[in-house]
């Protein structure tokens, strides 16, 4: 039995150009039907078009952002939020500002870039949120994650550099085909804890959880669940951690993989 499904956004929801597989809104309206929580565990924060997508999944429910750093019930405003340790803000903003690359600091609610390059507002329009940058100190909540936009070479230079008392995720998205995503968590807060929270909410044994995803940020949710599903779009390591493979995120793959959990219920 799968009584809740841990679903990624980028590469598993959604697909190049934004594009999510009609059939995919017809399989979660089913899964919902049969009692099915449908979870939107993303490396996107808690508004914008990330937003949209945990209401159209289960408007009542719960969701996974930000890496899961941010837990939030989206009827009750509840939060199981964590913060990153506060000295590496300024280690962070610091490196930003020596070496010119850029990086985003993330509260629950919002968040603040001070870059004014390409990437930086391609990446305020992928969010769907206006592009407004501002000094990182005008961000006076408590930070819950910070994120690196980099390419795939200082991606790698980067991840080999130890982070002390954090947690370093690599995460992709077609829509930005030449940037790799480096979330910074607290140390111990990934997918995988914050799934594993969402599923103590709702009384559910990870054995009856299925989770879905493509990227190296959803391994910690992957090697935890009873039903661990990869894209066929996957990273090698993640199409490895999993189950099943079902289809390209193009062409509907994760309707495929409701299909599975529909079928269990």
């Amino acid at each position: 039995m799968i009584r809740l499904v841990g679903i990624d956004v980028d590469g598993t929801l959604v697909g190049t150009g934004g594009f999510i597989h009609p059939s995919v809104w017809d399989a979660a309206a089913r899964a919902c039907e049969r009692g099915i929580h449908l979870a939107l565990c993303s490396g996107r924060p808690a508004f914008g078009v990330a937003l949209e997508y945990a209401r159209r999944l289960e408007a009542g429910g719960w969701h996974v952002f930000q890496n899961g750093a941010s837990i939030v019930h989206l009827t009750t405003g509840k939060s199981r939020s964590v913060p990153i340790p506060l000295e590496w803000k300024e280690t962070l903003v610091k490196q930003a500002r020596s070496t010119g690359e850029v990086l985003e600091l993330y509260s629950d609610t919002t968040y603040v870039v001070e870059s004014t390059s390409a990437w930086a507002r391609e990446h305020a329009d992928l969010l769907g949120v206006a592009f407004e940058p501002r000094p990182f100190e005008s961000l006076t909540q408590p930070i819950v994650r910070a994120q690196w936009l980099l390419s795939r070479e200082r991606a790698r230079e980067f991840a080999s550099t130890p982070h002390p008392g954090l947690e370093v995720a690599q995460s992709s998205s077609p829509l930005m085909p030449d940037t790799q995503f480096v979330g910074l968590t607290r140390e111990g807060i990934t997918k995988g804890s914050a799934i594993r929270s969402v599923a103590e909410e709702y009384g559910i044994p990870l054995q009856e959880v299925m989770y879905v995803g493509d990227a190296g940020n959803d391994l910690s949710a992957l090697r935890i669940v009873g039903h661990p599903i990869a894209m066929a779009n996957a990273d090698p390591a993640v199409i490895e951690a999993a189950r099943h493979t079902v289809g390209h995120v193009n062409q509907g793959g994760l309707a495929e993989a409701l299909e599975i959990a529909i079928n269990q219920r």
